[in-house]
């Protein structure tokens, strides 16, 4: 049995429509499988706030997952509103996340500076957002899954230990 029970929300009008294949939440589902997570919610949705908040609150509240990761619309485009729909429901944001992903994308493309993820927690729920395409998913994912592990045990009290 997997440790961690973990949700994908893809923001994509094209994908919500059946016009485009979701990569990066393949490439998310593969990668969380690594430390010990297991998918068991899958949504692509059109980039429309009220859907993404609700989803979210669904995956913290009723579903209680442990990890919400979200892929798409954390750019500039109007339709972006990914993280708007996070900041609505969270309670606490962990910035640091966030920083380590623009961090380590800027080294390879200044276009990074132009992410607005946020990564915050719900309840014991820890969404993150990730960028849209695959190799920023999988850019972003290899900076925060060594430490996601340790986040979601102090988030829902399971250590109080320092990791060294």
């Amino acid at each position: 049995m997997a440790r961690w029970k973990v949700g994908i929300l893809t923001a994509s009008d094209k994908g919500s429509a059946g016009e485009r294949e979701d990569l990066s939440g393949q490439v998310i589902r593969e990668l969380v499988q690594d430390v010990g997570a297991e998918v068991v919610q899958y949504n692509v949705v059109p980039d429309e706030l009220h859907i993404l908040k609700e989803t979210l609150i669904k995956h913290c509240d009723i579903d209680r997952l442990d990890l919400v990761v979200t892929t798409g619309g954390t750019g500039l485009s109007p339709r972006d509103v990914t993280p708007e729909a996070t900041l609505a429901v969270i309670e606490r944001e962990v910035p640091g996340m966030a920083e380590a992903m623009r961090a380590v994308s800027l080294q390879k493309t200044p276009f990074a500076m132009l992410s607005r993820a946020v990564v915050g927690t719900r309840g014991g729920t820890l969404i993150v957002n990730l960028p849209g395409s695959p190799k920023g998913v999988r850019e972003c994912l290899d900076v925060l899954l060594p430490v996601i592990p340790h986040a979601l045990e102090i988030l829902q009290g399971h250590t109080g230990e320092h990791k060294s």
